[in-house]
């Protein structure tokens, strides 16, 4: 397949050549200054979805379906998504741009090392913590105890081996011992800063505002006080400027940064939106796995900080996701059952009522498989004109834009009818709210939950994050993507349960407290079967077993 040349994709968005730092023949970096001289005008649309089967429901496909189907409506159409990380490109889901004929190219290089960000955030992440634990070395600049020490080490691979660890061992010439742990770089404070920054002056305040750890009087050790941020935005300049990349039929879209939704926010950056916004009629971003992860923290966190507001939510369903929240045995969802199927409703209509408690209108994209059948569609179609919903049918993975232009429409048509009167922010709590009813408040209204309890540690980590200013600060709930609850195992739309929190960390960088739920962990691990191990490299270079599929 040939692809456009960048600067030719990069011209029928209106950026100038000065704009584009071309990375290659077919990617590029663009200049923040290309925001400088244009304000925004596009209409965004969210794209969010139910929550998902392990393997996934299509979300990234269905993003880039409409944004080629809008395209085919001879719309200026932007997909503007999350960087791929390598953990799920070599663990479970395999790449992350789309699928068949709806995707992301140069797909392997997108899915690989791309234009380095993520190597330059691990970098950045790892050098403040050489330059903390450098710091208990010799307690300059700040005298401060490696039990002390609360930043963590960062990789951006599935490891669980790197969970626990122990540094500094060989005698004092090595360090000082001490028990640490790894992130994978997609839930690092330093991702959701890159993805929250809005230029090289916030970058910086926002890195050496990160709180590394405390004194012995509790107070805090920030990055600024071991003088890391400085050098963390050396490392970072090229990474925060969006990367410009093009569909597989050669529609533009804009490619940057790759928090998680179910361990960090989940959202692509404010300037690779901003940007879209500026050059385009819509825009297409999504939100992390389901509603009640990604898109609950795209509206409560970025669009709070950004001052952005979507003008709607294209929310993502599968038959097979349904059948499996109505109770559906996984060797059974590509298979007809009505009654699995209409019990699996009650989960869709849960995602409804959030979406609705938001003041946002949604239509339904149903990504459509081989082995739907019509009468079961149908029924799909029914429940959405019984609630006033907007439902289309997208096979965008199998036949490009032509197969969705149906969806093109619905959300045409969803658009057009905010024009008089767009929607207004509707947050789910106040800034002024303590962290305690915060939580709660995501907890009843998304997910459903009765009450929320928190753990001691849960509780002494709050009042640490208190005395250290986190208060005001909103809120990033950390769960299962598998389940509206805490609980992996509890599908469909769960009722009178209590969602645990365990821990809560500090990101004051970021800009948010952090409230893991369940078993959720920040280091993710291998499957029996890794996606690493389908990987085939050709004589010629070409690289197959990326995505699923193949």
């Amino acid at each position: 397949m040939k692809l456009r040349p960048i600067t030719d994709v990069a011209a029928e968005l209106g950026l100038s050549p000065e704009d584009v730092l071309p990375w290659g023949r077919d990617r590029a970096k663009v200049s923040l200054d290309a925001l400088a001289r244009q304000p925004p005008r596009g209409r965004l649309v969210l794209v969010s979805a139910i929550n998902p089967t392990p393997p996934g429901e299509g979300k990234t496909t269905m993003s880039v379906a409409l944004a080629m189907g809008l395209r085919q409506r001879g719309r200026r159409a932007v997909a503007a998504l999350r960087e791929p990380s390598l953990g799920p490109v070599f663990g479970v889901k395999g790449g992350g741009t789309g699928g068949g004929h709806a995707s992301l190219e140069p797909a392997a290089d997108i899915n690989l090392h791309f234009t380095g960000d993520l190597h330059a955030i691990t970098s950045a992440h790892n050098l403040l913590s050489a330059l903390v634990d450098n710091s208990v070395y010799y307690g300059h600049p700040v005298a401060m105890e490696g039990t002390r020490v609360r930043w963590r080490r960062a990789l951006d691979m599935n490891d669980r081996f790197l969970r626990n660890v122990i540094v500094g061992l060989g005698g004092k010439a090595n360090g000082v011992p001490r028990e640490t742990s790894f992130d994978i770089t997609a839930a690092s404070e330093v991702m959701a800063i890159l993805a929250l920054s809005e230029s090289l002056k916030d970058l910086e305040a926002r890195l050496g505002n990160i709180v590394v750890g405390q004194l012995a009087d509790g107070s805090a050790v920030r990055a600024r006080d071991v003088n890391a941020a400085a050098a963390m935005v050396a490392l970072l300049k090229d990474a925060l400027m969006p990367n410009l990349v093009q569909t597989r039929e050669g529609g533009p879209a804009i490619v940057h940064a790759g928090p998680f939704g179910n361990i960090a926010h989940g959202c692509s950056s404010v300037l690779g939106t901003r940007l879209a916004l500026a050059y385009a009629d819509e825009v297409v971003t999504e939100a992390g796995f389901g509603f009640d992860l990604g898109a609950e923290k795209f509206l409560d966190i970025k669009c709070r900080g950004a001052g952005l507001w979507p003008r709607g939510v294209m929310l993502v369903v599968t038959l097979r996701a349904l059948k499996h929240h109505g109770g559906a045995l996984p060797a059974q969802v590509a298979e007809p059952n009505r009654e699995a199927l209409l019990r699996g409703f009650d989960h869709l209509e849960k995602h409804l009522e959030s979406v609705a408690a938001f003041g946002l209108p949604a239509v339904l994209c149903v990504n459509h498989f081989p082995q739907d059948t019509e009468a079961e569609l149908d029924e799909l179609r029914a429940f959405a004109k019984a609630r006033g919903v907007g439902i289309a049918v997208c096979k965008g993975y199998a036949q490009g834009g032509a197969g969705s232009v149906e969806l093109a429409d619905a959300v045409l048509a969803m658009l057009d009818a905010t024009d008089a009167a767009p929607p207004k922010p509707r947050f789910l709590y106040s800034l002024e709210q303590s962290p305690e009813e915060k939580i709660r408040a995501i907890a009843r209204t998304v997910y459903g939950a009765d009450d929320v309890a928190f753990t001691a540690g849960a509780r002494k980590d709050l009042d640490a994050a208190r005395a250290l200013g986190g208060a005001g600060l909103p809120v990033c709930m950390a769960k299962t993507h598998l389940s509206l609850s805490d609980d992996p195992t509890k599908t469909g739309r769960p009722r009178g349960f209590t969602l645990t929190v365990r821990e809560v960390r500090l990101s004051a960088g970021a800009g948010f407290l952090v409230a893991l739920t369940g078993d959720l962990l920040t280091m993710p691990g291998l499957p029996r079967e890794p996606a690493a191990r389908r990987i085939i490299v050709h004589d010629d270079g070409r690289i197959t077993g990326l995505m699923q599929g193949e």
